[in-house]
Order: structure tokens, then C-alpha cells, then sequence
């Protein structure tokens, strides 16, 4: 969101060529972003797997 905020705002103060120049230098940025989602991605499905985890346990000890 903040690409497209800043990438406006290059479009509003300098015009539409400076936008086109502007994107073109950031190449790379799309390959940061999905590593930058896929840590962020397992991140949270650990998260999820140690509450899970955690509650089968303590369940399973209220077993008879």
C-alpha cells in the first residue's frame, strides 16, 4: 500500500514520465515482497500449529 502511495504521489509532483522512470528502478522489490510474505506467511502458521498443538495437549490430558 505504501508503494502505491508513494508511486502517487512521484505522479502527482513530477508527472507521468518520472512514474515510469521511477518503476522501472525498482526491480527486485516484487521477488523482497514475496519472501517478505512467505516468512510472514510461516510465521503465522507456526503460530497456528503451537496454539493447536498446545490445546490437543492439554485436552488430552483430561482424557480418562
Amino acid at each position: 500500500m505504501l508503494k502505491v502511495l508513494v508511486l502517487l504521489q512521484l505522479a502527482a509532483l513530477t508527472g507521468c514520465d518520472d512514474l515510469r522512470s521511477a518503476r522501472r528502478d525498482e526491480r527486485g522489490s516484487v521477488t523482497t515482497e514475496h519472501v517478505l510474505w512467505a516468512v510472514a506467511v510461516i510465521a503465522i502458521v507456526g503460530i497456528v500449529v503451537a496454539a493447536v498443538t498446545s490445546y490437543v495437549k492439554s485436552q488430552a490430558g483430561n482424557i480418562k
